[in-house]
């Protein structure tokens, strides 16, 4: 590579270093694990600014020390032959040995105990128990002592300690909510348990955070936090719609997309108290942000997503039931109407 290849060269890796620096402040506040919202994320980031301060500490002794030697003992103008050499210093030995000694208990304590706290269990009488059921490509969950189950929007009380009884009924995902705390693997026929906690109210956003399939990338959800009385008054509407029957649409176009969703989703996707568990219960579907987890939240989409779920969502379990422009339309007109608001 000539003079001007190697210039070309280091323009480009200039160029890309800096975009990288620059794309490091992209991202949503709600997504960050710098940016802790609850004791458990606030616990992990103390662990990793205590890592970072030390590592960065021992990375400036070193390169000072290297420094010096460097121009301590350089080749002098003159000098002839090897210089004499120096080995074997007990106390600089004894003290390079015990720094990275204490340093290690320094990250031990905390980071064992940290551990301890994290790894706690707790009972109804202490946190709100949800289960936590991870597929391809979306979320479930359920709230067992309330008798309300939703997908893809994970309701949660502020200031309440929350134990997540994760599994999956599929291949391993992780369930992550990065502002709240780490991640913790969803396997197959088997439950593991993490607690979280919102300290303030407002959306997070969680991800799989293990590769599962065409759509991992895509397999999102929602957190949304309220004061303890909104949550409540959503957890009792929820409850008293999926204790009842489906109401029946009245306007022609949803009452015509609810025949159609009778007969091919009902099986799959529960609605008030009836349907299927192998899709996502959509008893509040008109009430979500998002369509599949990912999309905005509009007529177009959901028709999107009803014409073809695959190109939407590679991979996932959703058949294309080759509806037709006008059975689209009354299907999404039904879906509108699913609301306990």
């Amino acid at each position: 590579m000539g003079m001007k290849g190697w210039q070309q060269f280091w323009r480009q890796l200039s160029l890309f270093g800096l975009l990288a620096l620059a794309l490091t402040g992209c991202g949503k506040d709600e997504l960050s694990t710098l940016k802790p919202s609850g004791p458990v994320a606030a616990m992990q980031f103390d662990l990793m600014k205590l890592s970072s301060a030390i590592m960065i500490g021992v990375f400036i002794v070193v390169m000072l020390i290297f420094t010096y030697v460097l121009i301590r003992y350089r080749k002098r103008p003159g000098q002839q032959g090897i210089p004499k050499q120096v080995e074997g210093n007990h106390a600089l030995e004894i003290l390079w040995t015990v720094i990275p000694f204490l340093l290690l208990i320094v990250m031990a304590i905390p980071t064992v105990t940290t551990g301890f706290e994290l790894h706690k269990e707790y009972s109804k009488e202490e946190a709100l128990q949800v289960k936590v059921t991870a597929h391809q490509f979306w979320w479930e969950f359920e709230y067992p002592d309330l008798g309300v189950a939703t997908a893809q929007d994970l309701v949660l009380p502020v200031g309440k300690k929350v134990q997540f009884h994760v599994t999956s009924a599929d291949v391993m995902h992780a369930f992550w909510i990065p502002a709240l705390g780490g991640k913790i693997d969803t396997n197959p026929g088997q439950e593991n348990k993490i607690w979280l906690q919102a300290d303030k109210t407002g959306t997070f956003y969680g991800k799989c955070a293990e590769l599962c399939g065409a759509s991992h990338a895509l397999m999102d959800f929602k957190v949304e936090v309220m004061d303890q009385a909104a949550f409540d008054s959503w957890a009792n509407g929820m409850k008293g719609v999926q204790a009842a029957e489906p109401v029946a649409a009245t306007a022609a176009s949803a009452a015509q997309g609810q025949e159609i969703f009778n007969k091919s989703c009902l099986g799959c996707h529960a609605v008030a108290g009836k349907g299927g568990k192998m899709g996502p219960n959509l008893t509040n579907f008109a009430d979500r942000e998002r369509v599949a987890g990912i999309l905005a939240h509009t007529p177009e989409n959901v028709a999107e997503w009803l014409k073809d779920p695959q190109k939407v969502k590679p991979g996932n379990n959703m058949p294309n039931l080759n509806l037709d422009d006008a059975q689209t339309k009354a299907l999404v007109d039904y879906l509108q109407t699913l609301s306990v608001k």
